[in-house]
């Protein structure tokens, strides 16, 4: 443990030195070149040479520096980040399901399987045990996962909500590249996928409030978020992004990671009532709390929204703060109590119904 915090340390005394090379490691990337860099020039989220939030966002909001809280999280002594036991899973079949039913699927963190109007859907897929520039960081949780890329079936759409290393996992990428016909990204994320190696021909870009009309009945709207990007040391030369995924019978709403703001409301408010909003809800810290919600914003997001209920995401595989894993579900639980909206807590691989409205899950969390 002690040789692990060192390295860790090691690495990122070099990467804040601007020690670190690149290009010794093609899963930093590709920042956005040409055509575009040209593109994203024009996005009216877009000057000073990177990408902005809508509302102010100070990264840090404690009275700690970004070395200070690297070695406070590196070193500092930290009690139950990790379950003490192999987290319940169910090993679901995702090719055998009636690909007509609409599904929701948690195959952990922020990782997600999605069939909706008949297309099959993953986002922001992690299968690699790190999600970290290097396999020797930010190790998933222990126990065994059951999700790889050879398991998957052919993927209609594969969509990434912005370039951090839990959300765009370059080996996952390219192993599941053969069996995904489009790959979905806001602005800018492309050019990690093409240096990966996917014709450009499977890439599709957007900015903020832009849609993708898939299919005579599904479009994916393209919405704000309260975020931030970057693979490497330069940060916010890719857009970042939350998600409405809409069809005739059915909204289903991501949020992919943000701190809390009006968008929610706003997207409310232009969408009206939603089925399932899947919301980030793990993460966070008093030090950034503006690009992370507490699980009490998390609640007042979700009502924002108007959705019926809500399924946590951003927890439950790897540790990328301070609190306890089992926290945000705790703190949720408790929060959404004083709304009217459900909260639906499946395990990994537990399938989802969202024309089930009665459908329930235990706090798996206390087992």
């Amino acid at each position: 443990m002690k040789f692990l915090k060192v390295s860790v340390v090691i690495v990122m005394l070099l990467a804040a030195a601007g020690c670190v090379s690149l290009g010794l490691n093609a899963g930093f990337g590709h920042a956005p070149q040409g055509e575009r860099a040209e593109q994203l020039a024009r996005s009216p989220h877009y000057n000073d040479g990177q990408f902005h939030n809508e509302l102010p966002t100070t990264m840090l909001t404690g009275d700690k520096g970004q070395l200070a809280l690297l070695w406070e999280f590196v070193a500092g002594k930290r009690e139950n980040l990790r379950p003490a036991g192999d987290l319940p899973y169910v090993t679901t079949d995702l090719a055998a399901l009636e690909t007509q039913e609409d599904v929701i699927v948690w195959l952990g963190h922020s990782s997600w399987y999605m069939q909706l109007a008949g297309k099959r859907i993953l986002i922001d897929p992690v299968f690699s045990d790190y999600a970290a520039p290097f396999s020797f960081l930010n190790k998933a949780f222990g126990g065994k996962y059951p999700w790889r890329a050879e398991d998957m079936p052919e993927i209609d759409y594969l969509l990434i909500s912005h370039d951090h290393y839990d959300h765009l996992d370059y080996a996952t990428i390219q192993a599941l590249n053969p069996k995904v016909g489009q790959f979905l990204t806001p602005l800018g994320v492309g050019a990690h996928l093409e240096h990966w190696g996917i014709p450009p021909d499977k890439v599709r870009e957007a900015d903020w409030r832009q849609s993708w009309t898939l299919t005579n009945t599904l479009t994916v709207h393209v919405l704000p978020a309260r975020h931030f990007s970057g693979r490497s040391l330069k940060r916010n030369q890719t857009l970042w992004a939350s998600f409405l995924f809409e069809t005739p019978v059915r909204k289903i709403y991501y949020s992919g990671d943000s701190g809390y703001g009006p968008h929610f409301k706003a997207i409310g408010d232009r969408f009206g009532a939603i089925d399932i909003a899947i919301m980030e809800n793990g993460q966070y810290d008093p030090g950034w709390q503006q690009i992370h919600m507490m699980p009490e914003e998390t609640a007042q997001a979700t009502a924002d929204l108007n959705a019926r209920a809500v399924i946590p995401s951003h927890a439950g595989r790897f540790v990328l703060a301070n609190h306890a894993w089992d926290d945000p579900y705790r703190r949720l639980a408790a929060a959404s109590k004083n709304y009217a909206f459900s909260l639906l807590t499946p395990r990994l691989g537990d399938v989802v119904y969202p024309a089930q409205k009665d459908q329930t899950f235990g706090a798996w969390w206390e087992e």
